[in-house]
């Protein structure tokens, strides 16, 4: 009978990467006083307080010192320990920062387990650290490794707490899928929109209002372009636009929840000698608009959409270009429905969603549906409803799903689009979550068929999510070279030599009469650089003119996305398939 391997858990062998990598740096650093070590997605960190600051090339030196401990192939045996022994132990080696963490543990009651390490042939001992794990059997399990980058980490995330040294790394079962990463951090490098944006003329960020973008004119475009996509389907699908305040008395946010759970990420200011707070969400806003005028069951579906501005007050360290800000837009709604209209409310949610980002962008996606978490609002009863509801729906679309339990919004469960972007990566965009909770504390109405009065239940959705992480996410999935309805400059006119501005200028005329974003670059620039330049502005199209187009009233027509080169004329160029909007 041939021998079957035993698969090795990816996540444990990070775990256990990050072991090695904590007993690399007490061989270099024997006064190192070790924090926490856990695995994140694609790899592991370990923060340490260091005798010295950590350079690049220590990297080489831990992974060379990593690299010999897997191959001594140490044993992992796994220790429970009673509180105050493990304490009494770490006390006596200097791990101040683990004798904080088994304090925690006391308190809560749980187990307290240690990894040691030891040699496989005499048991030697060779490390040994605090851990819930779990851990491969042995570190010769562990694949291939890279250390990645060194940063800051406060001591718990507590700014005033200790700054400690944090060390990234990345791990695979093996060199081929270890490269393959390596190799798609190098083209998403490349594709930073940060990077981009900033060459491309998109965007700047500015110290002076940390965490929001100045968007410069033709990033403007493309964020209007999106409002505009946006705004065709609210009417096809007969979604209502409100526009509403940025500044609310904090009784709003009292009735809504948000005070108490929520003031810390809210922006706090003085209206009239009252406390009051920029609005971080558009919910409690919306609730206000409906019970502003009495509804019937008539009324409803009431899908009421905003792009006000919102403002949550992120730390200033979590800040990430476009992906992480303080100030943004979101193509939020909030859909007021009748309990038995529920249902297909969520199914054209769902459409929605899949339309944007099936037939639009051509996303590939994953769906989960989002259980209730321990702590929520509502009855068992609301809870099995309104996931039944979400589970439906899912089904009767087609669409496959999986069950992320415990993890709803406390008032509600959720579905949750996770899109992939050209690199394979995973971003959770699209959300569409059930509220009983909000309709009651606002005590929303409507007279029902019966002519008794009801509550409706919210469906908050957002499909976009916020426009300037939607951004980043189409800078970095098309690498800056926008679809051609997205593009900022759609058409740039190159003609061959000053003599021929006259029959450029003409062209783009009728270009820009025909709606077209277009312009011409009568530099004096030779006609190879002026292509360059097109070229690394990533305009869809490039329209050479010269002699030979002056004289058969044509184009030569070049794009940038196939490289291919056609001669034709103005009306079949403005015929193109590509040049359609899908507004």
């Amino acid at each position: 009978m041939s021998k079957i391997e035993k698969k090795v858990d990816i996540g444990a062998m990070r775990h256990s990467c990050s072991h090695v990598l904590a007993q690399a740096v007490l061989r270099m650093f024997p006064e190192a006083k070790l924090a926490i070590g856990p695995t994140i997605e694609n790899g592991f960190y370990y923060d340490f307080d260091l005798p010295r600051t950590l350079i690049p090339e220590d990297l080489v030196l831990l992974e060379k010192e990593m690299k010999n401990i897997v191959k001594q192939n140490q044993k992992f045996i796994r220790k429970e320990e009673p509180a105050d022994k493990a304490i009494e132990f770490l006390q006596s080696v200097g791990q101040k920062y683990k004798v904080e963490l088994v304090e925690g543990l006391k308190e809560t009651g749980e187990a307290i387990s240690f990894y040691e390490n030891i040699m496989p042939n005499d048991g030697k001992a060779m490390f040994v650290d605090l851990c819930r794990g779990p851990h491969v059997d042995q570190t010769g399990q562990i694949g291939a490794f890279k250390l990645m980058k060194i940063a800051g980490a406060y001591w718990k995330g507590d700014e005033k707490n200790p700054m400690l040294q944090r060390i990234y790394g990345t791990c695979f079962e093996t060199r081929e899928e270890l490269d393959e990463y390596l190799k798609q951090l190098e083209e998403a490098k490349k594709r930073d929109h940060r990077k981009l944006g900033t060459a491309l003329g998109l965007f700047q960020f500015h110290d002076i209002s940390p965490g929001s973008v100045f968007f410069l004119p033709k990033g403007t475009i493309i964020f209007n372009e999106l409002l505009k996509f946006l705004r065709s389907e609210y009417r096809k699908r007969d979604y209502k636009e409100v526009i509403t305040p940025l500044i609310y008395d904090k009784a709003l946010w009292e009735q809504s929840g948000h005070w108490e759970h929520y003031k810390d990420n809210m922006f706090l200011l003085d209206m009239d000698g009252i406390e009051a707070s920029l609005k971080p969400m558009n919910c409690p806003s919306h609730m206000l608009i409906y019970k502003m005028s009495p509804h019937s069951y008539r009324d409803l579906p009431l899908r009421i959409a905003d792009f006000a501005m919102l403002h949550r007050n992120e730390v200033r360290g979590a800040l990430g270009g476009m992906t992480r800000v303080r100030k943004f837009c979101q193509d939020d709604s909030h859909i007021f429905v009748a309990h038995e209209q529920l249902e297909q409310e969520i199914l054209n949610c769902i459409d929605f969603a899949k339309y944007i980002y099936e037939e639009i962008f051509d996303f590939t996606y994953e769906v989960c549906l989002s259980t209730k978490p321990e702590k929520s609002m509502g009855s068992d009863e609301q809870w099995a409803s309104a996931e039944g509801a979400l589970e439906k729906a899912l089904n009767k679309a087609k669409i496959p799903f999986t069950i992320n339990a415990g993890d709803g919004a406390f008032y509600g469960p959720k579905i949750d689009f996770r899109i992939k972007d050209s690199l394979k990566r995973e971003w959770q965009c699209a959300t569409v979550q059930v509220d009983f909770q909000m309709p009651l504390r606002f005590e929303l109405e409507f007279e029902g068929s019966d002519g008794k009065t009801h509550t409706p239940v919210v469906v908050h959705r957002a499909l976009l999510g916020s426009l300037e992480r939607f951004m980043a996410i189409l800078i970095e999935h098309y690498a800056g070279a926008f679809p051609v309805w997205l593009a900022p400059v759609q058409v740039v006119i190159l003609p061959v030599s000053e003599k021929f501005n006259d029959y450029a200028n003409e062209v783009n005329k009728k270009l820009f009469d025909a709606g077209l974003r277009c312009e011409v670059d009568a530099s004096n620039e030779t006609l190879g650089k002026k292509i360059r330049n097109a070229e690394m502005s990533k305009v869809p199209y490039m329209i050479v003119v010269g002699e030979k187009e002056v004289a058969d009233k044509n184009l030569t027509v070049r794009d940038y996305a196939t490289k291919k080169q056609e001669v034709m004329d103005l009306e079949t160029f403005l015929s193109l398939e590509t040049l359609k909007k899908p507004y």
